[in-house]
């Protein structure tokens, strides 16, 4: 069960909501508060601890919400702050905790701040709260240095005045100068603004990025973070500065009672340093995306949860804290995924169309639905992204006259981005958005989303949402609060079969054929069984003696 008070975080389910893509109450095709806050129950139901919501502030939508034009409002099409007052307080009467995002590597260029420092003349105060430079070549024509944008392109933008502004994503997304005392004093007071009102948590994008090594001439970038040093060198990404910045915030955390919990979001290449920021000390909590990254193949994702727990226990120590990710909003769904054969990219097949190749999605499913039950059955936190337990699949074949994610234009069309992760979900089977809203949504759902829909699918023996709402009401008396997990010998090298230290074990058939299936008592299992562990199936079960934590 999930644990009370200041430590509720280290055991609890954590429900994603995309806002933009959850449920619409005004009709304009744009998920909106209101109509989260309206479809509560449903998370009630589902049996999830806390929600996590992407930005809901005012942005002008370059980069899906996260280039903030104001951290301490509402974004008027989602609602205003009396809304989100309300979604609060309607969480936390259904027993539900609120995270929220914070976004301090860069602002929006709409922002007080950047607009302000547009105004300004190169080297005034304005401008010190971002990274502006100077050019280089014999007219300042060319960028600072060579570093190139997550989006596609350089990360460097030249204004009329021949200065250069830094912008690790969307150039509409100018990087934030961390060694500004004004920029870090503002975060603080954002967090407060928020704690204030009574979100219990945060979730810090990019939390690797905010401290650069600015040092002229500026380094040359070669990885993108895609195969960082591990000695906190490299000029962009998780230097060692960072960590005084979060000690600072768990400070402020630890003034409120209980304290605020925190996770941080890293894309660097899991390493023992993702755990660094799980230190008490520090944010508590780290987004370990190892899992999301691992193709369908036992001895990878035994590999994986092997590493994880090592290294969380060493370097983050007990007190930190395990998180489990399969799919998000920003990668492929993992019910689509896992169904890719092995070396397929699976950003390259979005931009392909579902064509190159055609996935069988009946296998991606119950691939996806075992994977599920593994997940949860581990040590820590999970964290589901809304429309998984519709088993909601990719919709790989959004034409190219819907696509609003920056990376479609920044590549020049060569990746068509995560648009297909962030089609508004599916509430009942029929409607001009499946019951998203009384219009049709800012993305076209495909037709097949009518049957995985919530009214589809409730009360429906053997449905993907039934067996979500099964595997969390179980997960609350079967979770443990140690991270002991010892892997069991079975005679089919397919197997993974795992288990906790009070009895509770998981088993997960990799191969297509049915095999052995555990000695002990069946708790539940993501395919009927006939005797038998189905091919692409997991099964929890329960050895003699198993009891309820406390």
């Amino acid at each position: 069960m999930t644990q009370a008070g200041t430590e509720w975080w280290r055991t609890a389910v954590v429900y994603q909501v995309y806002p933009r893509s959850f449920a619409d109450a005004d009709g304009d095709g744009i998920g909106d508060l209101p109509g989260l806050t309206a479809r509560l129950p449903h998370l009630a139901a589902l049996g999830v601890d806390a929600l996590w919501l992407t930005p809901f502030y005012p942005s002008p939508l370059a980069d899906g919400g996260y280039d903030v034009a104001d951290y301490r409002d509402v974004d008027p099409r989602l609602g205003t702050l009396a809304d989100a007052d309300a979604l609060i307080a309607a969480a936390h009467a259904a027993g539900l905790r609120l995270i929220i995002d914070i976004v301090p590597n860069h602002t929006s260029d709409r922002h007080a701040w950047f607009v302000e420092a547009l105004a300004a003349a190169p080297g005034s105060r304005p401008r010190q709260r971002y990274h502006f430079r100077d050019g280089t070549g014999p007219d300042g024509a060319e960028p600072p240095s060579d570093w190139v944008s997550h989006f596609g392109g350089s990360a460097w933008e030249r204004l009329p005045d021949g200065q250069w502004y830094l912008h690790l994503f969307a150039r509409e997304q100018p990087d934030l100068n961390w060694d500004d005392d004004e920029v870090r004093e503002a975060f603080e007071g954002t967090l407060r603004f928020w704690a204030d009102r009574g979100v219990d948590g945060f979730r810090i994008d990019v939390a690797h990025a905010l401290v650069k090594d600015m040092t002229e001439p500026l380094r040359s970038q070669t990885t993108l973070d895609t195969a960082l040093p591990l000695d906190g060198s490299d000029p962009l990404y998780d230097r060692d500065g960072l960590h005084e910045i979060y000690r600072s915030w768990r400070r402020v955390f630890d003034a409120y009672d209980p304290p605020r919990m925190a996770v941080a979001e890293t894309w660097t290449p899991t390493s023992f340093r993702n755990y660094l920021y799980a230190r008490p000390d520090e944010l508590g909590q780290v987004f370990d995306f190892a899992l999301s990254k691992a193709p369908w193949d036992r001895d990878t994702v035994a590999d994986v949860i092997r590493t994880s727990l090592a290294d969380q226990f060493e370097y983050a120590g007990t007190e930190g804290g395990l998180t489990w990710v399969l799919s998000s909003h920003d990668v492929p769904r993992h019910a689509s995924r896992l169904a890719l054969p092995a070396g397929v990219d699976p950003m390259a097949w979005v931009t392909s169309g579902d064509t190159d190749p055609t996935i069988d999605r009946a296998a991606g499913l119950r691939r996806a639905r075992a994977a599920t039950l593994l997940m949860l059955a581990m040590p820590g936190s999970a964290y589901l992204y809304q429309g998984e337990e519709l088993g909601l699949f990719e919709v790989a074949d959004l034409p190219a006259e819907v696509l609003q994610d920056p990376i479609w234009e920044r590549t020049g069309h060569a990746l068509k981005g995560r648009d297909g992760c962030r089609v508004p979900l599916p509430w009942s089977r029929t409607g001009p958005s499946l019951g998203f809203g009384a219009a049709a949504g800012w993305l076209p759902q495909p037709p097949a989303f009518a049957d995985l829909s919530v009214e589809a699918q409730d009360g429906v023996e053997g449905s993907t949402l039934e067996l979500y709402r099964a595997a969390l009401r179980l997960r609350r008396t079967l979770q443990t609060h140690d991270n002991e997990v010892t892997t069991v010998a079975h005679p089919d090298p397919q197997v993974l079969h795992l288990r906790r230290s009070n009895g509770w074990e998981c088993a997960v058939n990799f191969g297509t054929t049915p095999t052995a299936l555990p000695a002990g008592e069946v708790l539940l299992a993501s395919a009927p069984l006939d005797g038998a562990l189905p091919g692409e199936s997991a099964v929890w079960s329960r050895t003699t003696g198993i009891s309820a934590s406390d």
